[in-house]
């Protein structure tokens, strides 16, 4: 029930978003407020967290509400894939994260991997596009489209960064506890069949 009820908040807040991008009448803005402050309430209780928070992370939306991306670099080396460690949960994912306002994907990835490994790389193949409700991860409050891209090593020096506390490379059978809100051991598998399949064709959805 928990799932159906956050599916059916993101669907009322997006309409929401929308009409009150697109009305021009002052009744029905009047009326798309109050939808936006029911699905608010709606991902409350979905997902039991206060609506001060709901309030707070939503309520910086404006305009049509599209998906957010999230970008990984994906480096494996011989049969170890590069991960670190994040602050925020203390569990292990690819280096990445949101998409930045003025860069490409690519350079999203190649600056998120430099911050977060201190590895400069170049971005050379687009390997998948996941929609994350799709997948097996934890419920988000918003719609994530997330890509990955594998990564040449340009300077192999590794530090953590601001947002993560290691860095190390790890066997597909050795791997740490990972940060399922970010990556999940069925994509590090579709991963690796990338770096053993070179012509592989990116998968999506």
């Amino acid at each position: 029930m928990s799932d159906e009820l956050h599916n059916l908040a993101q669907q009322t807040f997006t309409l929401a978003q929308a009409g009150i991008t697109y009305s021009r009448n002052e009744y029905d803005l009047e009326r798309y407020e109050e939808l936006k402050q029911i699905a608010q309430k709606l991902f409350s209780i979905a997902n039991e967290e206060p609506i001060g928070l709901v309030e707070k992370i939503l309520f910086p939306e404006h305009g049509y509400v599209t998906p957010k991306v999230d970008v990984r670099g994906i480096i494996i080396r011989g049969n170890k894939i590069l991960l670190v460690k994040e602050k925020s949960d203390g569990k292990w994912c690819p280096p990445g994260g949101w998409a930045d306002w003025g860069y490409t994907p690519a350079q999203v990835v190649e600056k998120e991997v430099r911050e977060e490994a201190g590895m400069i790389v170049k971005a050379a193949k687009l390997l998948a596009v996941f929609d994350k409700c799709k997948h097996p991860h934890p419920r988000d409050i918003f719609y994530i489209y997330k890509m990955f891209f594998q990564c040449e090593i340009l300077s192999d020096t590794m530090t953590s960064g601001t947002e993560t506390l290691d860095v190390a490379f790890f066997a597909l059978d050795e791997l740490p506890e990972l940060s399922l809100g970010r990556i999940t051991r069925e994509q590090i598998v579709t991963m690796f069949d990338f770096h053993n399949n070179p012509d592989k064709a990116a998968v999506f959805d």
